[in-house]
């Protein structure tokens, strides 16, 4: 899927693609008085409102589920996953136009900036999930040995959106409406997937056409494991492993064949 050239670019430029993400991250605080600290703040207060709404205020139960903070947990699984999807797409979707001037200017494999686009991404996700894990334990809702199945299912995701930004990223070099377009379907996107709701709500005739969205797998394999504590259907998630990989090789092959244009276009 990868040319050993590009493995090899990629390993060379290693410290480029850290000091990257670390600028960025650095660049993000840098004018704030608190600084990094509103990297824990905001989710901190996100987690707090969704329990003190849907769990104290509202009293959302979830069916089957009995524990109080379910609903919240249900939330929290389904939109901090789908915050680190939309991150990464949006990311890629930009990377090329963003970076021009980086581009013309220095010579480096063009390749690194997905990889830059999806580890400052999953830092800020790592903060978020981290602190979100602490809320798991101190309510005494933590899965257990469970959780490590979270990793293949994170894997997927990843793979989902860096093959959906890649592709989108190299078509809006030449045709620009295509982010405009990502943008709007993104949104329809989040609504179609069971994350604010849960799937039985809705009409049998309309639940098996979730089969055809990647991402309702994905954020129903989270929440299986956050709140029901067991292991997801790893079979629905086998069409999403698929077309993430496919996305993978023609946004690679995309890129590799367009990367001489793509300069004379930015």
């Amino acid at each position: 899927m990868i040319a050993p050239q590009m493995l090899r670019g990629l390993w060379s430029y290693r410290g480029f693609v850290l000091g990257s993400v670390k600028r960025e991250f650095q660049a993000k605080y840098s004018n704030a008085i608190l600084g990094a600290l509103w990297s824990l703040l905001s989710p901190l207060a996100m987690i707090v409102v969704y329990t003190v709404i849907f769990a104290e205020v509202m009293h959302s139960k979830l069916p089957g589920v009995s524990s109080q903070f379910a609903y919240s947990i249900y939330l929290c699984a389904g939109i901090l996953t789908w915050g680190l999807f939309a991150e990464i797409v949006t990311r890629g979707q930009n990377m090329f136009i963003e970076q021009a001037n980086l581009i013309k200017k220095v010579s480096f494999p063009r390749i690194c900036l997905p990889l830059i686009a999806v580890a400052s991404a999953l830092v800020n996700f790592g903060i978020i999930f981290g602190l979100f894990i602490v809320f798991l334990v101190a309510s005494h809702n933590f899965p257990g040995w469970v959780f490590f199945a979270l990793l293949p299912v994170l894997a997927v995701q990843v793979l989902l959106a860096l093959g959906i930004g890649m592709v989108a990223g190299v078509l809006n070099v030449f045709f620009r409406d295509v982010g405009q377009f990502m943008t709007i379907a993104m949104q329809f996107w989040f609504w179609l997937t069971p994350i604010v709701y849960p799937a039985s709500i809705l009409p049998e005739g309309v639940r098996p056409l979730l089969a055809w969205n990647p991402m309702a797998a994905v954020i129903q394999s989270y929440q299986a494991i956050l709140v029901e504590g067991r292991m997801p259907a790893w079979h629905t998630l086998l069409p999403a492993a698929v077309l993430a990989l496919l996305l993978c090789v023609f946004g690679l092959r995309l890129f590799r064949k367009r990367a001489g244009e793509m300069v004379d276009e930015l």
